[in-house]
């Protein structure tokens, strides 16, 4: 019988809340994210309590659907009440569904109608029913139990399960208890009364109370007591709790205000009341006020008292801190701060005006980006407040009153937000010119002067320029308020590269000072007559000069800023102006009257440059010594050193006291003067002194033969001769100075790293030979004092280390093995080999894991059965071996401890006497005569065969085997062993003879049952049964580069641990977005066009891992992962083993929770050491089994750690269902201490229109799977103005805790070892790195991506050596090191009352780390790099991934030459920092560039001379003269060579940390992998991303994908991506070569030409070949035929609107013009095309048609020849939709035209001088001036478009790219013909293992292997 619709739905819904339950969707393992409890829309204000009470009435839906039914209706009321027209987004759809559900309950009743009367008495019976189910009364109770008693347990899975139980029961009854206590309130109070009675009230009232643990809390449970968190026991959190308390100063709360039961009212309350700060902005900012007390608490001492009381040191720290900037700024303003005495404010007025300052900033959104604004709203509202307190009424302030009541986001934070929102609307998406609109910068900078006091307070926003928006230029954006508009704020950043003059200016005056001062000399050949002293004195004018050109660029950089610059800084830039205008006046005309023999005036001279430069160094040496600019900060308050210093730089809030001390000062000036020392000696050997002869033969030639006509250089002593020699010379001259930093920083970095003693162990052998000193390394370094224990031995001394030393070493290295495991990288018997016993018990030494003892028994047996040699002497062969000796002795007691142990009385009288008496033969040293050691093998077999029984449980069987064992050892021992002399003991040995006689010696045993026993019979038992050495484990290469790294930290220098309870709070903290959280199995198995797999290629590139994963889940190693679907918890395995070798969020939240594991083992031990812990079963000795259990413990690293993921767009996540959100949610569940913070987006309707309203929430994962929300914070607007990451960032660090915050990207690990070592670089911000304490602590890391692929490899050798050696050297000696954005830990509480940890003004920040490290460091923060501890991050393993991060960085470096950032550091840094920061920073892109535009100047040089026939006379005459000066200058192979030296750091590097050897070996095989060939690659990418950028803007971010490269590029993709950036510049240096091979004259030949050459071929091959050749089967030739067939397709395709550019070449083209933009860039881009026009000017003249004629007109002729073909092209072109009425006549006319066209050239060949090659010469010559016409059009593309002829110069456009792309594909399909080449290819990009398995897959995807799967 067919099913009834309703009984359809009815087991639909069933299966959805059964799978809701289930908590899983499927095979695949994913968290289920269906059900009406979970799409309840955020638009209803109430969300969380319907969400509640809907899991509820899900949960009892089987048990009672009544009840159900009951719950759902109860609601739908609560939902309906909230939003009674559905306005809200997603409303109505909610309430049809829930209103489905309920109608289908109803449905369900079989006949007659519901009486809701009786709903109240159903709740109640269900109520009872459902308590008396789950034995609510014992639940509790039985938890408590098993937390109590279960700690040593490790039952870890049961304790959870408990309190999972407890909390889902107590969770439903609360619902059920408020519904009930709901519908109570809607019936009559006697009805009530009747209803209910008081038993049951009780009941509910008892039940309530159990569920205080339930209300969502983020780490210090705030409004009640908890019974699961033993956090709010600890004595220093209940003294942070009560300094909060109510002090009698405050005024009293209106009886009205609400506070919690479980707490009383506080400042926090009262501060609520006051400014109407949102209510969960204030419970966070209560809990992080107190987490930041008790943490500062915990570090002076903990109180002991009853009633813990704060510490006023402690107040005093926090409030010292937080307020430290608000301090300064006062200060800087001239301005008293709010209390007129500080040490007059009690520290309950501390804690007010903490917990003031930071409800401000936790409500500030975007304005926390504008620190000095926050204490100006600071010192404001503290006034109000102190009012407030004087007058003793609580009443709503002033500045905070709305029209419904009082609201600080509405009245403070809105106007502030609209104003930045409608600017950063007006920059047009980052594409506007930053000098349009106001970034967070100059908002922020307002606040820099007293000016801005005129906003008044409250604020005065109309008529205010300040609040003024600007003029809307879309409909979306805000009008403009009216009133003037405010400009930039006292910088502009105009788009040009004078930036990089404009902020280094020192750098270049210093620099061509000194390339004129050495040109001079080396003219004057070395000759200091007074001539050339007076010539050498021609630097004065040169320095005036180029001081007034910075002080007009000062004047250019202000524009658009003037009108709100300060006055005095306007006056400042006049004033130089004027000086320096007037002092290049004066000194240049002296010096020119000097040289024209004035000695009156030369004298003047003389004397006026003595003065102004004895003036210049003294200033320098006042203002930028350390120890003299200390001295003239002292003395500000002088009016002329105000001055001076006013005259000299300019003087901003920041920048202010950046010295370093002096040590440091002498250290990094030492660095630069051997840097330059090196730099001009080659300067002036190798570059200029060798050009001095060829110069002036060459200025002295004047009959020099011209092929072309020639304008310039006949009648100007050959000056274009000379800039073409001397052009590429002043580039190298600025470039090589980079080279030398790059060599000495490389060697100093080596020196410091040997020095700090890494590398010591960087192999297994290593590690085994020094694993001894390891337990007394980790006690000295990583474990917390401990006053009864003193080293036995000095540190640097291999000793014996003490047993207890092992015995706390053995926990944690144990704990490390087993991470290891957990990850898979070892194997079970590796692990048991790798485990440490834990050295209790008797044995009197210490016990050392298998690994190091393995097979040391039988080498041991056979030396000494063979040996021949006297006791002491075999002693020392055994003991050559350290592990050999542990072994033997290990074995020697562990036997006697066994069998005295397993024994009864007699059987232990021969065990002590049989130990007695070989302790004789030792004594006397007759071992070789009274003990037969060719029997030992005997012995250990008997031993052996013991042991096997005895580790067994205990059997009948057993016992009688083990009898009989010990017998068999009796017996051979007695006759075949031992030789003693029983006469000696002959009553002792009597009584064995005869209990063994009767056979009662050995007749019972006592079987093993203890623990530690058993593992140590187990233990001996593998001592004497492992044969095979265990030098090589562990074998997986990541797990020994972790243990080789963690073992050589140990000895290194760190600063020591304080425990766990007195460190340093920290958070970690990642941003993320929509990257991959989890791999989902329809992704891993998802397979390529090569049938090539995630999950396949992981297999194969880590097969060793994938064997052990099986083996841990209980599979065979050798089982198919579809063995695997079966079962959904093997599935979730899967996904997270394949996602934890990927770049995945969930690899970033495991290794970022190893810091709470290490914490709570940590503390957990530190317990136990002080006693405030029991050991197991009274043991003494530590035993950490079960640790994670320990209450305390996770308290303790609850309280100390906090890790917070901002998913940006998780709210939008879940609505839209995506699986980003269900894994995100599965890691919460996972982690119970992971926190994830997002932006909520709710629409509502509100009057007719919709509005849009955001939130900032933090949730935890629920019992239920769902999310627990803690906070939500409304934010005033869309927080997204600027960068994404940066703004996603900031929404959420109110969240973080803690003194210290963690920078973590989403594609980072980190490893359990490492978290150890997390105390001691907190420690770091304490300790004595300068005149200022740390702010950021630079962090190593590890690139973990680098066995991915060759590329991957190239990439992650590139990135350590960064890392590592190059961040070695910016912290020390140069002291410039910046925030790179990954594992650096910021002082938390300084970077956020500074800004933030990043900044976020559109585009100017796009590379938003550093300029952390650039705020940090202008704000006098110091930082420092350690390298005893590192983290893991991934990088990009495919070229394109890698290209576009490339060009992102690049492009970002391009924004930061713009910024004020750089400019001020490198005005404010002394001269030898500042070089150290240019060089570092954007210097290092500039020199990239420059390397690029020295061989263009080299090339065009060359070009020149050969064109110009000048290059061929000049050769001729230095044969004539014999002149090899002038050969050698015109054959220079000096180019690019000099670019292997970049190559030092890496190899060093290697060196270092791999020894010598493996170094060479590793840098060999880069280079066969074509390592060079990337690297070439990549200076092109770097080059034209930083070039483009400052010419013309345009960076972004670009997500990369972070994914496996193991797809195929197609031919098109890499065209696209690479053609502008590579391919036209490569085609223009094979251009330039092919025209200096066809008409240059290189002396030597061919020889000499490949010399000259070879460098600059390489960079042009590489940079057009390099994408296809790093190309995954990029040869091979079916993908080939596809390749150019997906091209041709792309390329002809006519693009339209909403075409893409991946679509269609228009589209393409379209968009790779769309970055000019500005009238600057089009003139920029119109002069770099002119450069093309040389080869038409050139070849033309070398025609044989035109033979010896020089005439202008030839020229002209030529652009006639061009003219007819352009015509004739436009013939062939032309548009067949226009043509399709005369198609025929169209065929003819071209059919003719191309006839007469060819007959025409064939005429020319035969009748004229025309030839071949000449035909040849001219597509040389046509093809760049077409070239440059096109890039000229193209920059001018709007005015082209008006003048109609856009369309043809598009089409030939095509035809160029079309030429361009075949030029390339030609070679591609030749090597796609050799089926070996793609084999290579896939040999060099990925290991063995991977090809052989792609091979493979190929064969097995037969005839078809390109079908998609």
């Amino acid at each position: 019988m067919a099913r009834r619709p309703e009984d359809l739905w009815e087991r639909l819904v069933r299966a959805t809340l059964r799978r809701e339950r289930g908590g899983t969707d499927g095979v695949y393992g994913r968290p289920a994210t269906t059900g009406i409890a979970r799409n309840v829309p955020s638009s209803l204000g109430n969300s969380r309590v319907i969400d509640d009470i809907l899991r509820a009435a899900d949960e009892i839906q089987l048990e009672d659907h009544n009840v159900s039914r009951i719950l759902c209706e109860h609601g739908y009321s609560l939902a309906q009440n909230l939003d009674p027209d559905s306005e809200g987004r997603g409303v109505l759809q909610f309430k049809t569904g829930l209103m489905s559900v309920i109608k289908q309950k109803l449905a369900k009743r079989e006949g007659g109608s519901i009486d809701r009367s009786q709903d109240i008495a159903r709740l109640q019976e269900f109520y009872k029913r459902y308590r008396e189910k789950h034995d609510v009364d014992k639940l509790h109770e039985e938890e408590m139990k098993l937390r109590e008693s279960g700690v040593f347990s490790g039952n870890l899975g049961e304790l959870e399960r408990k309190t999972k139980k407890r909390k889902k029961v107590f969770a439903t009854l609360k619902v059920l208890g408020d519904v009930l206590e709901q519908m109570m309130k809607e019936v009559s109070p006697e009805d009530a009364d009747r209803l209910m009675s008081e038993e049951l009230k009780q009941v509910m009232e008892s039940d309530a109370a159990m569920t205080e643990d339930l209300i969502a809390y983020n780490i210090i449970p705030m409004d009640g007591t908890t019974i699961a968190n033993a956090i709010v026991s600890f004595a220093e959190v209940r003294a942070a709790m009560s300094a909060l308390r109510y002090f009698r100063d405050l005024p009293k709360l209106p009886e009205d205000f609400q506070v919690p039961a479980t707490r009383g009212p506080d400042m926090f309350d009262f501060l609520h009341y006051v400014f109407g700060f949102q209510k969960d902005n204030v419970s966070n900012q209560r809990e992080h006020v107190v987490h930041l007390l008790a943490n500062e608490q915990s570090r002076l001492r903990i109180p002991e008292e009853v009633e813990p009381r704060l510490d006023e040191a402690a107040v005093q720290k926090v409030f010292a801190k937080s307020l430290d900037n608000y301090v300064k700024w006062c200060n800087y303003l001239i301005l008293q701060p709010v209390w007129s005495n500080l040490e007059s404010v009690s520290k309950e007025k501390k804690v007010l005006f903490i917990s003031l300052y930071f409800l401000i900033w936790g409500e500030a959104a975007n304005i926390r980006f504008l620190p000095e604004c926050l204490c100006y709203i600071f010192h404001h509202m503290a006034r109000e407040l102190d009012e407030i307190l004087r007058q003793q009424i609580a009443k709503p302030a002033d500045s905070c009153k709305t029209q419904t009541g009082v609201s600080f986001l509405e009245r403070v934070i809105a106007p502030l937000y609209d104003v930045i929102a409608a600017e950063a609307a007006n920059n047009n998406n980052g594409r506007a010119p930053h000098s349009a609109w106001r970034n967070y910068d100059d908002f922020n900078e307002y606040f820099w002067s007293l000016n801005c006091f005129v906003l008044s307070w409250p604020w005065r926003s109309t008529g205010s320029p300040f609040f003024s928006k600007p003029s809307a230029k879309s409909k979306k954006l805000p009008k403009s308020s009216g009133g003037k508009r405010q400009g930039k704020t006292s910088f502009v950043e105009h788009r040009t590269f004078l930036h990089l003059y404009h902020s280094f200016h020192r750098l270049w005056i210093f620099l061509l000072m000194m390339f004129q001062g050495l040109t001079i000399i080396a003219f004057n050949q070395q000759h200091y007559s007074s001539e050339t002293i007076k010539e050498v004195l021609s630097l004065g004018p040169t320095f005036v000069i180029m001081k007034f050109f910075q002080s007009v660029l000062d004047i250019l950089m202000v524009y658009g800023a003037c009108n709100t610059t300060r006055r005095v800084a306007r006056y400042r830039i006049f004033l130089r102006f004027l000086w320096f205008a007037a002092a290049s006046l004066v000194i240049t005309f002296l010096y020119v009257k000097s040289l024209l023999g004035d000695s009156a005036l030369y004298k003047v001279y003389i004397f006026v440059i003595g003065i102004y430069a004895g003036v210049q160094f003294l200033l320098s040496f006042v203002l930028r010594i350390p120890c003299c600019q200390q001295l003239t900060d002292q003395c500000d308050n002088w009016s002329f050193i105000r001055l001076i210093k006013w005259m000299r730089q300019e003087r901003y809030y920041v920048g202010r006291g950046m010295y370093e001390r002096t040590s440091d000062f002498i250290k990094y000036t030492f660095f630069w003067l051997l840097i330059l020392a090196c730099k001009f000696s080659f300067a002036y050997f190798l570059l200029i002194k060798p050009l001095v002869d060829p110069t002036r033969i060459i200025v002295k030639m004047n009959n020099l033969t011209y092929s072309w006509h020639d304008f310039v250089s006949r009648h100007n002593h050959n000056a274009l001769t000379i800039a073409s020699l001397w052009a590429p010379v002043l580039c190298i001259y600025l470039l090589d100075i980079y080279i030398f930093y790059t060599i000495i920083s490389a060697i100093w970095g080596f020196l410091l790293g040997a020095r700090d003693r890494l590398g010591e162990i960087r192999s297994l052998d290593a590690l085994q030979q020094l694993f001894g000193q390891f337990p007394m390394a980790f006690m000295e370094k990583l474990h917390i004092q401990i006053p009864t224990r003193v080293p036995d031995h000095p540190f640097n001394q291999v000793a014996e280390t003490s047993k207890d030393d092992a015995a706390r070493f053995s926990p944690f290295w144990n704990e490390i093995v087993s991470s290891l495991r957990e990850e898979d990288y070892i194997t079970n018997l590796e692990m048991e080999l790798l485990l440490m016993p834990k050295n209790r018990g008797n044995l009197p030494l210490v016990q050392w894991p298998l690994f190091l003892l393995a097979s040391k028994i039988f080498l041991a047996r056979d030396i000494a059965a063979e040996s021949r040699d006297s006791q002491d002497e075999l002693w020392e062969r055994i003991s050559r071996d350290e592990y050999m000796n542990y072994a033997v002795v290990e074995c020697y007691y562990s036997i006697k401890l066994i069998l005295t142990a397993v024994l009864e009385e007699d059987g232990r009288k021969w065990v002590e006497r049989v130990y007695e008496d070989i302790q004789t033969i030792i004594t006397k040293k007759s071992i070789h005569v009274d003990f037969q050691l060719n029997k030992l093998s005997l012995v250990i077999q008997k031993v052996t065969a013991l042991m096997g029984v005895l580790k067994g449980a205990e059997t009948p069987e057993l016992q009688k085997g083990a009898v009989k064992a010990i017998q068999d050892l009796y017996d051979v021992m007695r006759h075949d062993v031992l030789t003693v002399n029983m006469r000696e003991h002959l009553q002792t040995w009597n009584l064995l003879s005869k209990a063994h006689a009767d056979g009662s010696l050995f007749s019972r045993l006592n079987w093993p049952k203890d623990p530690d026993l058993k593992s140590q019979i187990k233990r001996l038992y593998s001592l004497l049964t492992i044969k095979d050495s265990a030098a090589n484990i562990p074998k997986n290469l990541e797990a020994r580069r972790r243990l080789e790294f963690f073992t050589n930290s140990l000895f290194m220098d760190m600063p020591k641990p304080k425990p766990v309870r007195e460190m340093l709070s920290f958070s970690v903290f990642t941003p993320y977005y929509s990257e991959i959280v989890l791999y989902s199995m329809d992704e891993l198995r998802k397979k390529n066009e090569d049938g090539i797999s995630i999950l396949f290629y992981l297999q194969k590139i880590y097969p060793d891992e994938w064997k052990n994963f099986l083996a841990r889940i209980g599979r065979d190693e050798n089982a198919q992962e579809t063995e695997l679907f079966d079962s959904p918890q093997e599935v979730e395995e899967l996904r997270f083993w394949a996602s934890y070798r990927g770049q995945t969020l969930a690899r970033t939240v495991r290794g970022m929770m190893y810091y709470r594991k290490a914490l709570m083992l940590q503390t957990y031990v530190e317990r136990i050491a002080d006693g405030r812990t029991e050991a197991p079963n009274g043991n003494e000795t530590i035993s950490t089994q079960g640790f994670e259990l320990s209450p305390e413990a996770r308290a303790q690293a609850d309280l100390k750690f906090t890790y917070v993921v901002t998913c940006q767009i998780y709210g939008k996540q879940k609505e839209e269902h995506k699986p980003q959100a269900a894994d995100i949610a599965l890691l919460m569940q996972r982690n119970e201490a992971l926190r994830v913070a997002y932006i909520d987006v709710v629409e509502t309707m509100k009057e007719g229109r919709v509005q849009t309203e955001y939130f900032s929430k933090l949730v935890k994962g629920d019992i239920s799977g769902k999310d627990n929300e803690i906070y939500s914070i409304k934010l005033p607007g869309n927080p997204k103005l600027g960068e994404g990451k940066p703004e996603n960032q900031n929404h959420a660090i109110v969240f973080t805790r803690g003194n210290a915050v963690q920078t973590i990207d989403m594609n980072q690990d980190n490893y359990f070892e490492e978290a150890l070592k997390m105390r001691n670089l907190l420690e770091e911000f304490h300790q004595n790195h300068g005149i200022r304490p740390p702010s950021i602590l630079g962090v190593r890391e590890h690139v973990f991506t680098g066995s991915v692929s060759s590329l991957a490899s190239f990439m992650s050798n590139q990135e350590t050596s960064f890392v590592t050696l190059g961040q070695r050297v910016l912290a020390n000696p140069l002291k410039v090191r910046m925030h790179y954005g990954h594992p650096d830990v910021f002082d938390r509480i300084f970077h956020i009352t500074r800004g933030g940890i990043s900044k976020a003004s559109r585009v100017i920040n796009i590379s938003e780390d550093i300029f952390a490290g650039f705020n940090s460091t202008l704000r006098q923060g110091n930082i420092t790099h350690h390298e005893y501890i590192q983290v893991g991050k991934g990088r990009d393993v495919g070229l394109n991934q890698i290209a576009i991060f490339e060009g992102k960085v690049a492009g970002g470096n391009g924004e930061q030459v713009l910024s004020r950032d750089v400019y001020r550091l490198g005005q404010l840094f002394d001269f030898f920092r500042m070089m150290s920061f240019y060089f570092t920073t954007v210097g290092f892109y500039f020199c990239t560039m420059l390397t690029v535009l020295t061989v263009y100047f080299f090339l065009y040089g060359k070009t020149y001379l050969a064109l110009s026939g000048v290059g061929e006379t000049l050769e001729e005459r230095a044969d004539i003269l014999g002149n090899t000066a002038l050969a050698a200058a015109l054959n220079a192979q000096f180019l690019l060579q000099i670019g292997i030296f970049t190559a030092v750091p890496m190899v060093l590097g290697f060196i270092l940390e791999q020894g010598l050897f493996s170094a060479i070996v590793s840098f060999i095989t880069m280079q066969f992998q074509l390592c060079s060939v990337f690297f070439t690659f990549s200076l092109g990418t770097r080059t034209h991303y930083f070039g483009r950028t400052i010419l013309h803007g345009g960076a972004r971010y670009q997500a990369t994908g972070r994914g496996f490269v193991v797809r195929h590029i197609r031919f098109s993709e890499n065209y696209r991506l690479y053609s502008r950036s590579h391919f036209v510049k490569g085609f223009e240096v094979v251009l330039l070569l092919v025209v200096f091979l066809a008409y240059g004259s290189s002396g030597g030949g061919a020889i000499s030409y490949i010399l000259i050459t070879v460098s600059s071929w390489y960079m042009a091959l590489s940079w057009l070949f390099a994408p296809y050749l790093f190309n995954p089967s990029g040869f091979e030739w079916q993908k080939t035929v596809e390749d150019f067939r997906d091209w041709t397709n792309w390329l002809l395709y006519r693009g339209g609107i909403g075409v893409k550019g991946e679509e269609s070449w228009e589209a393409w083209w379209d968009e790779e013009l769309s970055h000019i933009q500005t009238i600057g860039g089009r003139i920029m881009e119109t002069i770099l095309s002119l450069r093309f026009f040389i080869f038409q000017y050139g070849i033309v003249y070398k025609l044989h048609l035109q033979g010896s004629n020089t005439s202008l007109s030839v020229y002209g002729l030529s652009w006639a020849v061009l003219a007819a073909l352009v015509v004739l092209f436009k013939v062939f072109s032309f548009s067949q939709k226009a043509s399709v009425n005369f198609q025929l006549l169209l065929r003819f006319i071209q059919g003719v035209t191309f006839m007469l066209a060819l007959a025409g050239l064939v005429v020319a060949i035969v009748l004229t001088s025309l030839s071949v090659p000449d035909v040849f010469a001219c597509i040389l010559a046509f093809l760049p001036t077409g070239w440059a016409i096109l890039s000229i059009a193209a920059a001018w593309r709007p005015y082209v478009k008006k003048l109609g002829i856009w369309k043809s110069f598009r089409a030939i456009a095509r035809l160029y790219d079309a030429g361009m792309g075949m030029l390339l594909f030609i070679p591609i399909a030749l090597f796609s013909w050799l089926p070996f080449v793609s084999t290579f290819q896939t040999r060099l990009m990925f290991n063995q293992a991977f090809s052989r398995g792609l091979e493979i897959s190929l064969i097995l995807a037969g005839n078809n292997p390109n079908t998609g799967v």
